[in-house]
């Protein structure tokens, strides 16, 4: 069977030799790295792997926006690596396309196991991320349907029109955070997916878009 090939994309350069060196212990050749999202598209891209190992929080583009994007164009499968405070983030790639989600906490084992399942075109979720995001749907499943108050825009979840609407009072990050009673990384988050489907280039461009359209 041919070794998986998998490219890693985390913003920490201990975490990705660690898990280089995990995975390449297992005989899963590791094909390339990036420390964005930005890098992780052109290196799938370049690249082709067979899986992208995905952060979530990373500087600049971030792993919810680069999922999307590796998914739409079909560059690789993604599985996301995790943390017990990232629910509202690992419900955004669930919507990206992400395949698999494990903690950052994963044991090698464990790790290998995921990778070759998504590489065989199977999913990879740990119990514990499955129970969270079971539990979280169940409290507010109706957050993630889509809505649209604004005549003429691209269908968006019912957090986005909130953190557009936001957008559209000035509001800042921290504001949005305050308000919407989420971590400022979500927001970030959020407001990425909003400008991505907006096909917004800023905050100020997704606002004049939206004022256009219902001029």
């Amino acid at each position: 069977m041919t070794a998986p090939t998998v490219l890693l994309a985390d913003d920490h350069g201990a975490i990705r030799a660690g898990l280089r060196l995990m995975l390449e212990a297992q005989d899963i050749t590791v094909v390339g790295e990036a420390a964005d999202g930005d890098v992780a598209v052109r290196n799938a891209a370049a690249l082709r792997p067979d899986v992208v190992l995905m952060d979530l929080r990373m500087p600049g583009r971030d792993g919810i926006s680069a999922t999307r994007e590796i998914v739409e164009r079909g560059l690789g499968d993604v599985l996301v690596l995790t943390s017990f405070d990232e629910d509202d983030l690992v419900f955004g790639a669930i919507h990206a396309g992400a395949v698999g989600f494990l903690l950052k906490t994963v044991d090698a084992p464990t790790l290998g196991q995921a990778v070759r399942a998504v590489a065989a075109g199977e999913g990879a979720l740990d119990p514990r991320v499955t129970r969270r995001a079971l539990a979280a749907v169940a409290e507010g499943a109706m957050a993630s349907v889509p809505v649209s108050r604004h005549e003429g825009l691209p269908e968006l979840t019912a957090r986005e029109q909130e953190v557009l609407d936001g957008i559209l009072q000035g509001w800042s990050n921290a504001q949005l955070a305050a308000r919407l009673r989420i971590s400022v990384p979500t927001v970030k988050t959020h407001v990425s997916n909003v400008l991505t489907k907006l096909g917004a280039r800023s905050r100020s461009h997704a606002a004049a878009l939206v004022r256009g359209r219902e001029g």
